[in-house]
């Protein structure tokens, strides 16, 4: 039989189940702005007004959806809810065509603007792009996507590298701000929040006092606590960063991180890729300088700690350092089963090389605390400089309590009953000897250098 070809008459085509199926085409709109701000929103608004009437006036379109991303970047997809949920839609066949307004709304990346428009094609869902007047099913449409989608990503790469230079630029001038919402201790424009000040001095006293970040972080999620981002429990990780953290000494650290590029919009760590600035006193302090520097030295200390991590435990636990074979005292439990004594003892006593060094009890450590204390005092007609200067930062340090202090230290150095937090913030290290003698070396570099005698805890009782 010989081959035939009939030319189809248009009432012939119209009855075609494919072009039947074009004349009542679900069509959903997509619109997306880049920022949150009340212009932007008038702005979607106005899309999605638009976007309605034009569906509804178009006899062979049925309304199918209006999807809407509101202050989202456009150069990845990922966080970008209605997008994906559009795309979702259209890959369950509940969507024909999308319509949106340019390609740079649809997407500023060109891979994932492709990419996204290859795989609604094989599903059979057009897009149309208003502005470029590019329908995607067109033969020329790919060719055309392929150079405008490149267009619009060096479009936004150029205000990217505009915003990145105007933002270096006034880091070099000194100017920062933080994410205040997430930030405890300031309100917007750096000002001290004083309900929130209050948190972060009572952290640094507890650290000061010898607490680990993991047990200020359960106590304060015991008190009921809110943490930066109003949540309940609190991490130690928190507490180290507020602990760690310049701004609270009135200092700020610039460009400790940085975008990687604009696309992923990556923060990395600068490790010096750039520039970094350091600026003293850009704003008011919640935590006095000195005292600052004095929580990074015991943060490294206790880092420093050779013995297992830092528990806490004991204020002390890490300072007490043995002459005899450089190994820190520990802080254990001897006859538990009697009178319950605490004893310092070398941490290589029982293992390693077996150091015979002598060991404290806890009671009378305690003794020798205040003996120390009282003879730093008696060597000199006036307080050190360095307790002095802890003493006026202390938080809750009134001036006339201050005066109070200092008077009695002068006149009655001898019958003053120090309390631990008081040795605690001026002593630096403890070096035990082997012929019995502990040297106690202050924050200043003064040292003093006393007997330990036998002692007996059952008779101190």
């Amino acid at each position: 039989m010989a081959k035939t070809v009939k030319k189809l008459t248009r009432s012939q085509m119209v009855s075609l189940p494919s072009v039947a199926k074009q004349l009542n085409r679900r069509v959903a709109a997509y619109a997306r702005v880049s920022t949150g701000s009340e212009q932007q929103q008038s702005s979607i608004e106005a899309q999605q007004d638009y976007y309605i009437k034009l569906i509804d006036f178009r006899l062979d379109w049925t309304f199918a959806g209006l999807y809407i991303d509101d202050g989202v970047s456009g150069t990845r997809t990922e966080h970008r809810e209605g997008f994906n949920q559009m795309i979702q839609d259209a890959l369950a066949g509940k969507i024909d065509l999308i319509v949106t307004k340019s390609i740079s709304r649809f997407a500023r990346n060109t891979v994932d603007s492709l990419s996204t428009i290859r795989l609604l094609k094989e599903h059979g869902v057009e897009i149309f792009f208003e502005k470029e007047n590019i329908w995607t099913f067109d033969s020329k449409g790919e060719l055309m996507l392929t150079i405008l989608s490149s267009v619009a990503q060096e479009e936004s790469r150029s205000i990217s590298e505009n915003i990145t230079w105007g933002k270096r630029k006034r880091f070099a001038d000194g100017e920062y701000a933080v994410a205040y919402g997430r930030f405890l201790g300031y309100d917007r424009g750096m000002i001290i929040n004083q309900t929130e000040a209050v948190i972060i001095k009572k952290i640094y006293f507890l650290f000061l006092l010898g607490m680990s970040s993991y047990q200020i972080s359960s106590l304060l999620t015991e008190q009921g606590v809110p943490t930066p981002g109003g949540k309940k429990n609190w991490s130690h990780g928190v507490i180290a960063s507020i602990l760690s953290n310049e701004k609270y000494k009135g200092d700020a650290l610039i460009q400790k991180h940085y975008t990687v590029d604009f696309i992923s919009k990556k923060q990395k760590k600068n490790e010096g890729e750039l520039p970094k600035y350091y600026v003293t006193g850009g704003h008011e302090a919640i935590i006095p300088p000195l005292l600052h520097e004095y929580v990074q030295m015991e943060r490294n200390r206790r880092m420093a700690y050779k013995h297992g991590r830092y528990s806490g435990v004991h204020p002390f636990l890490g300072r007490i350092v043995c002459e005899n074979c450089g190994a820190a005292y520990r802080y254990s439990s001897w006859h538990s089963t009697t009178y319950n004594d605490r004893v310092w003892e070398c941490s290589s006593r029982w293992r390693g090389q077996k150091c015979g060094n002598c060991h404290i009890y806890d009671k009378q450590f305690q003794i020798l605390l205040r003996q120390v204390m009282a003879t730093a005092v008696a060597q000199k007609p006036y307080v050190p400089s360095a307790i002095r200067k802890i003493l006026q930062e202390l938080p809750g340090m009134t001036a006339n309590r201050y005066e109070r202090i200092t008077e009695a230290l002068r006149r009655l150095p001898n019958k003053i009953q120090f309390s631990q937090s008081d040795a605690i913030i001026a002593i630096k290290t403890i070096h035990i000897g082997r012929q019995r003698t502990m040297k106690v070396t202050f924050l200043d570099d003064t040292e003093i250098i006393i007997d330990i005698p036998q002692f007996s805890p059952r008779r101190s009782q």
